[in-house]
């Protein structure tokens, strides 16, 4: 019973009060991306367990913060833009949970790649 209560606690403590995740406006250099779920159903239409499909590298850009400052002083736009497809880090990043979805806060140098389709 204790053990209910004290996993209760820490998800209320891990997720933010956001209601929305559109009333997220990363700041500076930072990009707010939502990974690519890897499908569960292959191309042969068998249905994969969960539990059997690796997290993928690929995620999606949904905002964009205005751009980090150079050692002048003059802003450097990020190198991505809202709805660009992305390789993140496996590992890294700012977790931020809204609801039951899962987000990351990454900095634009931190991004690996941009996907072109």
């Amino acid at each position: 019973m204790a053990d209910v209560r004290l996993k209760k606690i820490r998800e209320t403590r891990e997720s933010t009060a956001l209601k929305s995740i559109k009333s997220l406006a990363p700041l500076l250099d930072r990009v707010l991306v939502q990974r690519i779920k890897a499908e569960t159903k292959t191309a042969s239409g068998i249905f994969l367990p969960e539990s059997s499909v690796k997290e993928l590298n690929e995620a999606r850009v949904l905002a964009v913060g205005p751009g980090g400052l150079d050692k002048d002083g003059k802003r450097v736009s990020c190198s991505v833009q809202a709805g660009d497809k992305v390789l993140i880090p496996q590992y890294g990043g700012s977790p931020v949970k809204v609801g039951e979805e899962e987000y990351s806060l990454f900095r634009d140098h931190d991004i690996l790649a941009k996907i072109n389709e």
